[in-house]
């Protein structure tokens, strides 16, 4: 079966958490998402373990399930929300000296249950406090700790944590090594795979040959369960604790790839220096001999500057047997952005729940559910909003020194020209009854720049592609076409004047109305091309 997993997650326990970072609300939000599995989080806390055994139950294949008791309702019924299943999981942050430096590295730990949990956890608390904190801060070196956890347990699978961010990871700028055998040293074989974080993605690893050995995995690192599924996997194996860990152990039978955050949205992404609001593409950084010029300390290294500077292929090439990835923003933030209004706001909610309803879980939502059927139940601007982000037609201003990167799906113009363009119809969205009497709804792919007046012709439909014919050829009376920009709209609009034509309508009957002088003009000098040798001239003219 195919299914996804988030297996990078915290409690309520670890600092800078929500408080419903717990099992019953973790699971929800699963639920919602459309994870499969999930991490627990923070095996190494004491009171964490406690509450997993008063609220887990295991399934006796290395996974756990929350008991019916504790389970929440989502408030309405989402289809084909997964039944939820937990993989016992926690994140170590180690601070040590090797080869006279400071490192300072993450690395996150699962295993098949809360017995392996609590032994490792009896090792760890005797080296520094595991109960200050659900991620604990020990000294300890990488390579001891690998070897304590694979002592304990065998079968535990150790996977070093978001590997680019720079201040705690293994290629950390600020901490980390230049190559994971110097972190690992002899047991670097025992690392099969790594976790590439919220400001990288695949394609920016494929640019070091060294890591083409390992998988390349993705989890969200959730504070909140809100923030579950942001980053996640998919695998095509049986729900078992031993068929993901034989997934992610190469040759990787089973793990299919990952869904990944826009990298540029993360905290590390560039470089820069926040408190002076300086924000470096790597070319600038190494233009200011990486010097702040407000301050004139250093600015922070990020992870496209760092990958930069170990990688030994150009960008662009992908390895042999490496995995496939999408990109996404989540559901609620897409929604906020193309309606113009707040993540929290009602009507972002309304849609939010709408969508859910009709067409199952957020990653079904956002990869999978047809953009036509979207628009009935979210309207021109989300689904519009949905397809940018697929297409991966954002402006993204990187994120840098950790501050987040900021996502823009519509500038305000285009959403005020959205707005403008599905104002022109009236019509109900809700209700059989509406639907069946309102307009086709359809959606416009994106066409080639210069192909449309190589391929436009004085008669006929050759040169419309199936959307296009569709819109132009559809019976209702009336046809709201949702399409960005470069997809056509305006001789697909042309076409269908032609179509009317040739059906007997009364060209003074037809008018076709765009919102500027520009638009008008080309409209103008399209209708004439296709049309004047057959049916004379046409007026067009600006309506002020």
């Amino acid at each position: 079966m195919n299914y996804w997993a988030d297996l990078h997650i915290h409690s309520k326990y670890s600092i800078a958490t929500s408080k419903d970072c717990c099992p019953e609300h973790l699971e929800l939000w699963a639920r919602r998402k459309g994870l499969t599995v999930i991490g627990t989080g923070d095996f190494t806390h004491p009171g964490w373990r406690e509450e997993l055994r008063e609220k887990l139950i295991p399934t006796g294949d290395g996974l756990w399930r929350l008991k019916p008791e504790y389970r929440l309702e989502t408030g309405v019924e989402i289809p084909g929300a997964p039944e939820v299943h937990f993989i016992i999981s926690g994140e170590i942050s180690l601070i040590y000296k090797k080869n006279g430096r400071t490192r300072k590295v993450h690395h996150l730990l699962l295993l098949p249950g809360l017995d392996e949990a609590e032994r490792l956890a009896g090792r760890l608390e005797k080296i520094g406090n595991i109960a200050a904190d659900g991620r604990p801060i020990l000294g300890l070196d990488s390579q001891a700790l690998l070897e304590m956890t694979l002592e304990t347990c065998a079968e535990a699978i150790f996977i070093p944590a978001h590997i680019w961010t720079p201040h705690f990871s293994l290629f950390g700028a600020n901490s980390g090594f230049d190559a994971i055998e110097e972190c690992f040293e002899d047991l670097t074989p025992e690392i099969t795979a790594l976790e590439t974080g919220l400001s990288s993605d695949p394609a920016m690893n494929w640019r070091l040959s060294a890591l083409d050995r390992f998988l390349l995995v993705s989890n969200s690192d959730a504070h909140s369960p809100a923030n579950l599924g942001r980053e996640a996997n998919l695998f095509a194996t049986g729900l078992s604790y031993l068929a993901i860990r034989k997934a992610l152990t190469p040759p990787g039978e089973g793990f299919l790839g990952t869904v990944e955050f826009f990298p540029e949205e993360g905290k590390y992404h560039w470089d820069g220096h926040r408190a002076c609001g300086i924000r470096w593409a790597p070319a600038q950084t190494r233009q200011h001999q990486g010097r702040c010029p407000v301050c004139g300390r250093k600015v922070t290294t990020g992870v496209l500057h760092r990958v930069e500077a170990l990688a030994d292929r150009a960008p662009g090439e992908k390895p042999a047997g490496a995995r496939n990835y999408e990109r996404l923003v989540p559901l609620v933030q897409v929604i906020a952005a193309a309606e113009g209004v707040g993540e929290k706001t009602k009507k972002a909610e309304r849609i939010y729940w709408k969508l859910l309803q009709n067409y199952g879980p957020e990653l079904v939502v956002l990869r999978e559910a047809p953009l036509d059927e979207i628009l009935r139940s979210a309207g021109p601007l989300t689904t519009e909003g949905i397809r940018r982000v697929r297409q991966g037609l954002l402006e993204i201003n990187p994120g840098f020194d950790g501050e987040y990167g900021q996502v823009r799906i519509f500038r305000e113009e285009e959403r005020q020209a959205y707005l403008g363009q599905a104002a022109l119809f009236a019509f109900a969205m809700d209700g059989e009854e509406n639907r069946r009497s309102g307009p086709d709804y359809l959606g416009l792919p994106t066409v080639k720049k210069g192909e449309e007046k190589k391929e436009e012709q004085a008669a006929g439909l050759p040169s419309l592609n199936p959307e296009q014919r569709r819109a132009v050829t559809a019976g209702a009376p009336q046809v709201l076409v949702v399409a960005g920009p470069g997809t056509g709209k305006t001789r697909t609009l042309v076409h269908r004047v032609e179509f009317l034509l040739e059906k007997g309508a009364d060209p003074a009957e037809i008018t076709c109305v765009t919102f500027t002088r520009k638009a008008t003009a080309e409209m103008r000098e399209r209708l004439q091309r296709l049309l004047s040798p057959v049916y004379g001239a046409r007026k067009a003219g600006a309506i002020r």
